[in-house]
Protein backbone atom coordinates (compact mmCIF):
# COMPACT_ATOMS: atom_id res chain seq x y z
CA UNK A 1 0.00 0.00 0.00
CA UNK A 2 0.96 3.72 -0.70
CA UNK A 3 3.18 5.01 2.33
CA UNK A 4 0.72 8.12 2.46
CA UNK A 5 -2.32 6.16 2.31
CA UNK A 6 -1.07 4.33 4.81
CA UNK A 7 -1.05 6.79 7.15
CA UNK A 8 -4.29 8.28 6.51
CA UNK A 9 -6.19 4.92 7.00
CA UNK A 10 -4.43 4.67 10.56
CA UNK A 11 -5.83 8.46 11.24
CA UNK A 12 -9.23 7.14 9.83
CA UNK A 13 -8.94 3.91 12.08
CA UNK A 14 -8.51 6.55 14.90
CA UNK A 15 -11.13 9.01 14.23
CA UNK A 16 -13.51 6.15 14.06
CA UNK A 17 -12.57 4.35 17.02
CA UNK A 18 -12.54 7.74 19.04
CA UNK A 19 -15.81 8.44 17.82
CA UNK A 20 -17.69 5.12 18.77
CA UNK A 21 -15.83 5.60 22.35
CA UNK A 22 -17.78 8.32 22.31
CA UNK A 23 -20.85 7.49 20.83
CA UNK A 24 -20.24 4.28 23.37
CA UNK A 25 -19.89 6.61 26.45
CA UNK A 26 -22.86 8.48 25.97
CA UNK A 27 -25.92 6.08 24.15
CA UNK A 28 -27.54 5.53 27.27
CA UNK A 29 -27.87 9.23 28.75
CA UNK A 30 -25.40 10.33 31.93
CA UNK A 31 -23.47 7.60 33.45
CA UNK A 32 -24.18 6.32 36.60
CA UNK A 33 -22.47 8.33 39.60
CA UNK A 34 -20.10 6.74 41.27
CA UNK A 35 -22.01 7.18 44.53
CA UNK A 36 -25.04 5.75 43.06
CA UNK A 37 -25.19 2.16 45.07
CA UNK A 38 -27.95 -0.64 44.20
CA UNK A 39 -31.55 0.04 45.38
CA UNK A 40 -32.29 -0.89 49.18
CA UNK A 41 -33.51 -4.50 49.15
CA UNK A 42 -33.01 -5.09 45.69
CA UNK A 43 -29.97 -6.91 45.97
CA UNK A 44 -29.10 -5.32 42.91
CA UNK A 45 -25.19 -5.38 42.49
CA UNK A 46 -23.46 -2.07 42.06
CA UNK A 47 -21.80 -1.70 38.77
CA UNK A 48 -18.77 0.57 37.43
CA UNK A 49 -19.25 4.10 35.98
CA UNK A 50 -19.21 3.56 32.22
CA UNK A 51 -15.32 4.18 30.89
CA UNK A 52 -14.07 7.46 30.46
CA UNK A 53 -12.76 8.99 26.42
CA UNK A 54 -9.39 10.48 27.43
CA UNK A 55 -7.04 11.70 24.78
CA UNK A 56 -8.39 15.07 22.19
CA UNK A 57 -9.34 12.60 18.96
CA UNK A 58 -7.16 11.08 16.67
CA UNK A 59 -3.10 12.87 15.79
CA UNK A 60 -3.54 15.41 12.55
CA UNK A 61 -3.13 14.27 9.38
CA UNK A 62 0.46 15.22 8.38
CA UNK A 63 -0.21 18.06 5.65
CA UNK A 64 2.57 16.56 3.73
CA UNK A 65 0.52 13.51 3.08
CA UNK A 66 -2.37 15.27 2.34
CA UNK A 67 -1.04 17.31 0.06
CA UNK A 68 0.18 14.36 -1.83
CA UNK A 69 -3.11 12.21 -1.85
CA UNK A 70 -4.84 15.38 -3.08
CA UNK A 71 -2.99 16.73 -5.57
CA UNK A 72 -0.85 19.89 -3.77
CA UNK A 73 3.08 20.64 -3.63
CA UNK A 74 5.42 18.91 -1.93
CA UNK A 75 7.63 21.47 -0.58
CA UNK A 76 10.14 20.02 -3.09
CA UNK A 77 8.13 20.86 -5.82
CA UNK A 78 7.65 24.68 -4.01
CA UNK A 79 11.31 24.62 -4.06
CA UNK A 80 11.88 24.31 -7.46
CA UNK A 81 9.11 26.24 -8.70
CA UNK A 82 10.45 29.24 -6.62
CA UNK A 83 13.70 28.86 -8.59
CA UNK A 84 11.86 28.39 -11.77
CA UNK A 85 10.50 31.76 -11.25
CA UNK A 86 13.81 33.11 -9.54
CA UNK A 87 15.25 32.28 -12.87
CA UNK A 88 12.59 33.04 -15.61
CA UNK A 89 14.03 35.58 -17.93
CA UNK A 90 10.50 36.43 -19.67
CA UNK A 91 9.47 40.18 -19.58
CA UNK A 92 6.54 38.44 -17.57
CA UNK A 93 8.14 37.51 -14.39
CA UNK A 94 8.43 40.74 -12.38
CA UNK A 95 11.83 41.46 -10.19
CA UNK A 96 9.40 42.04 -7.08
CA UNK A 97 7.69 38.32 -8.36
CA UNK A 98 11.57 37.12 -8.13
CA UNK A 99 12.49 38.74 -5.12
CA UNK A 100 9.02 37.28 -3.40
CA UNK A 101 10.29 33.55 -5.05
CA UNK A 102 13.34 34.06 -2.99
CA UNK A 103 12.33 34.90 0.50
CA UNK A 104 9.62 31.85 -0.25
CA UNK A 105 13.00 30.00 -1.35
CA UNK A 106 14.98 30.85 1.49
CA UNK A 107 12.01 30.12 3.98
CA UNK A 108 11.49 26.70 2.70
CA UNK A 109 15.51 25.49 2.99
CA UNK A 110 15.76 26.83 6.78
CA UNK A 111 14.28 23.50 6.99
CA UNK A 112 17.36 20.42 7.31
CA UNK A 113 15.84 18.17 5.07
CA UNK A 114 15.34 20.35 1.96
CA UNK A 115 18.14 22.44 1.98
CA UNK A 116 19.58 18.52 1.65
CA UNK A 117 17.53 18.52 -1.63
CA UNK A 118 18.96 20.97 -2.89
CA UNK A 119 22.03 18.44 -4.83
CA UNK A 120 19.04 16.22 -6.02
CA UNK A 121 16.55 19.05 -7.32
CA UNK A 122 19.83 20.29 -8.75
CA UNK A 123 19.32 23.47 -7.81
CA UNK A 124 22.87 24.55 -6.52
CA UNK A 125 24.36 25.26 -10.17
CA UNK A 126 21.25 27.67 -10.10
CA UNK A 127 21.48 29.46 -7.23
CA UNK A 128 25.33 29.74 -7.75
CA UNK A 129 24.54 31.65 -11.17
CA UNK A 130 22.61 33.83 -8.95
CA UNK A 131 25.92 34.95 -6.95
CA UNK A 132 27.00 36.81 -10.40
CA UNK A 133 23.94 38.28 -11.21
CA UNK A 134 23.62 41.87 -12.41
CA UNK A 135 21.02 42.86 -10.09
CA UNK A 136 22.38 43.48 -6.55
CA UNK A 137 18.92 42.22 -4.78
CA UNK A 138 19.52 38.93 -6.30
CA UNK A 139 23.25 38.91 -5.28
CA UNK A 140 22.08 39.41 -1.76
CA UNK A 141 19.14 37.00 -2.01
CA UNK A 142 21.30 34.16 -3.22
CA UNK A 143 24.45 35.00 -0.85
CA UNK A 144 21.42 34.87 1.78
CA UNK A 145 20.10 31.17 0.57
CA UNK A 146 23.82 30.00 0.11
CA UNK A 147 24.39 30.72 4.10
CA UNK A 148 21.09 29.20 5.11
CA UNK A 149 21.38 26.08 3.03
CA UNK A 150 24.77 25.68 5.20
CA UNK A 151 24.22 26.52 8.13
CA UNK A 152 25.37 23.67 10.75
CA UNK A 153 24.91 21.09 7.97
CA UNK A 154 28.22 19.17 6.74
CA UNK A 155 26.17 17.36 4.21
CA UNK A 156 25.15 21.00 2.03
CA UNK A 157 28.63 22.75 2.92
CA UNK A 158 30.59 19.49 1.05
CA UNK A 159 28.14 19.99 -1.75
CA UNK A 160 28.82 23.56 -1.66
CA UNK A 161 32.80 23.31 -1.70
CA UNK A 162 32.58 20.54 -4.25
CA UNK A 163 30.31 22.86 -6.48
CA UNK A 164 32.75 25.32 -6.22
CA UNK A 165 30.54 27.89 -4.14
CA UNK A 166 33.17 29.02 -1.65
CA UNK A 167 36.18 30.77 -3.93
CA UNK A 168 32.57 32.77 -5.31
CA UNK A 169 31.76 33.60 -1.50
CA UNK A 170 35.12 35.21 -0.88
CA UNK A 171 35.17 36.54 -4.26
CA UNK A 172 31.74 38.49 -3.18
CA UNK A 173 32.76 39.49 0.20
CA UNK A 174 36.48 41.06 -0.91
CA UNK A 175 35.05 42.51 -4.23
CA UNK A 176 35.82 46.19 -4.55
CA UNK A 177 33.04 47.95 -5.93
CA UNK A 178 30.45 45.33 -4.49
CA UNK A 179 27.88 47.46 -2.19
CA UNK A 180 28.17 47.07 1.82
CA UNK A 181 25.03 44.91 2.22
CA UNK A 182 25.93 42.76 -0.10
CA UNK A 183 29.92 42.17 1.19
CA UNK A 184 27.81 41.48 4.36
CA UNK A 185 25.60 38.31 3.24
CA UNK A 186 28.22 36.69 1.31
CA UNK A 187 30.52 37.04 4.87
CA UNK A 188 27.41 35.35 6.47
CA UNK A 189 27.37 32.43 4.14
CA UNK A 190 30.96 32.12 4.12
CA UNK A 191 30.66 31.87 8.11
CA UNK A 192 28.09 29.38 8.12
CA UNK A 193 30.37 27.30 5.02
CA UNK A 194 33.52 26.74 7.14
CA UNK A 195 32.42 26.82 10.67
CA UNK A 196 33.40 23.47 11.54
CA UNK A 197 34.24 22.00 8.11
CA UNK A 198 37.92 22.20 7.45
CA UNK A 199 38.09 21.66 3.67
CA UNK A 200 36.10 24.45 3.44
CA UNK A 201 38.22 26.73 5.46
CA UNK A 202 41.33 25.96 3.67
CA UNK A 203 39.97 27.06 0.77
CA UNK A 204 38.41 29.96 1.72
CA UNK A 205 41.81 30.74 3.65
CA UNK A 206 43.56 30.33 0.22
CA UNK A 207 41.32 32.70 -1.86
CA UNK A 208 41.67 35.28 1.07
CA UNK A 209 45.45 34.71 0.44
CA UNK A 210 44.94 35.56 -3.46
CA UNK A 211 43.29 38.27 -2.42
CA UNK A 212 45.93 39.66 -0.50
CA UNK A 213 44.36 38.49 3.17
CA UNK A 214 46.62 36.10 4.99
CA UNK A 215 44.26 34.30 7.29
CA UNK A 216 47.04 32.07 9.88
CA UNK A 217 46.86 31.73 13.38
CA UNK A 218 49.75 33.13 15.60
CA UNK A 219 51.60 30.52 15.06
CA UNK A 220 51.58 30.51 11.51
CA UNK A 221 49.55 27.43 11.46
CA UNK A 222 45.87 27.97 8.87
CA UNK A 223 43.18 28.02 10.99
CA UNK A 224 41.18 25.74 12.59
CA UNK A 225 37.53 25.55 11.82
CA UNK A 226 36.24 24.47 14.86
CA UNK A 227 38.44 27.35 16.58
CA UNK A 228 35.35 29.59 17.01
CA UNK A 229 37.17 32.48 18.19
CA UNK A 230 39.62 32.25 15.35
CA UNK A 231 37.08 31.74 12.99
CA UNK A 232 35.19 34.70 14.17
CA UNK A 233 38.69 36.80 13.61
CA UNK A 234 38.44 35.99 10.08
CA UNK A 235 34.57 36.68 9.83
CA UNK A 236 35.17 40.03 11.53
CA UNK A 237 37.87 41.36 9.18
CA UNK A 238 36.14 40.33 6.24
CA UNK A 239 32.89 42.30 8.23
CA UNK A 240 34.97 45.27 8.86
CA UNK A 241 36.06 45.30 5.00
CA UNK A 242 32.99 45.29 3.68
CA UNK A 243 31.84 48.07 6.05
CA UNK A 244 34.44 50.29 4.72
CA UNK A 245 33.35 49.37 1.07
Amino acid sequence: MDKNLNQLLKWSIEAQTAANAGQSHHSNGAPTSNNSGPAAGTGAVATSPAPQVTGSGPRPVDPEVLASLFGGPSEAELMKAAMEVITDPSPETTRENKLIAFDNFEQLIENLDNANLLDELALWSPLLSLLDHEDEDMRYHAAWCVGTAVQNNQKTQERLLAMGGVPKLVDLAMKEGESEKVRRKATYALSSAVRNYQPAMDVAADEMHKRGHEVLVNNGTKVDAADMDKVDEVIDCLRNKAKSA
